[in-house]
């Protein structure tokens, strides 16, 4: 019988958790498949895809390779149609590949299991293709404003289009991130720690809902503010296992283990933390 192979591919990619999660899901589910991580370079997806051979069966796709996949597949769901990005490759039998993004239906999960609060504005830090896939996730959840806190406002013009184009057609404006505030009922982080300053912090100390993209470093400025005082925070491990669920169910047409895969990771951190 074929063994399967999927993998994460990215650049860069050593940090990943994308490996723990998806081992941990296959051995639950008794499939002896293997999921490597590969340093793949900004253009250099194409021949990639080009080089595997029929035991290929998925990967998932990190920065910066999410946009460059976009022409690369033969189909596309409507949500990585959407977000103009795709965190999904899946090699079908017939040779063809579907691209979806797992990143968006996985963030709507995060944000539920967390919180229940009704959420109508949204103030997301940074515009790129993570913003776009979060943002998307909360105008499927009702959020009718949002406003998008970047250090070039050029640079977000691709999320920008996005989140306007959703079928809900939320109000999206852009700002500077120096004036970030909390009027808001959710602030999402997508920028690095090292950015999240004491002053950026404590002009969001009202927000209720705070939502950190990063899972390593863990916690970030922003996340240790919100769980200390105790709102409702969700992290970017609980983006990484919602989604990568999300990807199992994919690749292999079975229910994923979520709390084994979220064991996983949470033992993973806590091994590179102690290292």
């Amino acid at each position: 019988m074929l063994t399967r192979r999927c993998g994460v591919l990215g650049d860069p990619i050593a940090h990943s958790l994308s490996p723990v999660l998806h081992r941990a899901a296959y051995a639950e589910l008794g499939l002896d498949w293997t999921y490597d991580a590969h340093r793949v370079a900004s253009g250099g997806l194409g021949s990639f895809l080009d080089g595997l051979g029929e035991e290929w069966r998925g990967l998932s796709l990190t920065m910066p390779l999410k946009r460059e996949a976009l022409p690369l597949v033969d189909r596309l769901s409507d949500r990585a149609r959407l977000a103009g990005a795709v965190n999904t490759v899946v090699l079908e039998d017939d040779g063809t590949r579907s691209g979806d993004n797992t990143d968006l239906p996985g963030a709507v999960a995060a944000i539920r299991e967390r919180t229940t609060t009704p959420l109508a504005s949204a103030a997301i830090l940074g515009g790129g293709a993570t913003a776009t896939s979060i943002g998307l996730a909360l105008a499927d959840l009702g959020v009718t404003s949002i406003e998008l806190l970047v250090r070039d406002e050029a640079r977000a013009a691709e999320t920008l289009a996005a989140l306007r184009a959703h079928p809900a057609a939320p109000e999206v404006s852009t700002r500077s991130l120096a004036t970030a505030g909390s009027t808001v009922d959710v602030v999402v982080s997508t920028v690095p720690a090292a950015a999240q300053t004491p002053e950026l912090v404590e002009r969001l100390a009202g927000v209720p809902v705070v939502f950190e993209a990063l899972y390593d470093p863990w916690p970030t400025p922003l996340a240790a503010a919100a769980r200390d005082s105790g709102r409702a925070l969700v992290g970017g491990l609980d983006l990484l296992v919602h989604q990568a669920a999300l990807q199992v169910g994919l690749f292999t047409g079975r229910p994923a283990p979520l709390a084994t895969m979220r064991d996983a990771g949470e033992r993973a951190l806590a091994a590179r933390r102690a290292g």
